[in-house]
């Protein structure tokens, strides 16, 4: 029998004061049974830092075809394409060929410090991609299936809190 993925309703209050971008957003989001609370979380701080009425979840790791997240025109167009982890060097170059604009997020610090030293002379030809290491001490701790979320982004660091915890994120731009 298959394990179902568990849906997390999220409402964020936004505050991006380096892009001027104040908005509320109501998520439903699914985790996938092999996800970890932490990367579920990395997904939630992904869409905050690209917050738009277009950005969208995908099946993500159920679709091999599909970033995490999207942002796509009206006319189908993708002008946003967000990955997680550490993708190889394929799926970067799929990505680059199919969206105007590709972010990466990496998470793990050893994990994402290998593969920055392998794929570095790779993604430097890539002139739309860009890729942030976000650090996040405590941040699995707020992933709860109803989510109250207040985030205030200033200065590079996003500040994210529930009603109990509050969580420094810093961003690393490579």
């Amino acid at each position: 029998m298959a394990i179902n993925a568990t849906i997390h309703k999220v409402t964020v209050n936004i505050a991006d004061i380096d892009r001027h971008y104040y908005q509320d957003h109501e998520l439903t989001v699914a985790q996938h049974p092999s996800e970890t609370d932490l990367r579920f979380m990395i997904r939630v701080i992904a869409f905050i830092l690209n917050a738009h009425e277009d950005l969208h979840f995908t099946q993500g790791l159920c679709n091999d075809d599909e970033p995490e997240l999207w942002q796509k025109s009206l006319t189908d167009e993708i002008e946003l394409w967000i990955d997680l982890g550490q993708p190889d060097e394929k799926r970067i170059r799929k990505a680059s060929s199919r969206a105007k604009k590709v972010k990466i997020y990496t998470y793990h610090e050893r994990k994402a410090k290998v593969w920055r030293e392998h794929y570095q002379k790779h993604l430097n030809r890539f002139t739309h991609l860009s890729v942030c290491h976000i650090q996040a001490e405590g941040l699995e701790s707020l992933a709860k299936r109803s989510m109250q979320l207040q985030c205030t982004i200033q200065d590079g660091a996003l500040y994210l809190t529930d009603e109990h915890t509050e969580v420094l994120v810093t961003l690393q731009h490579d």
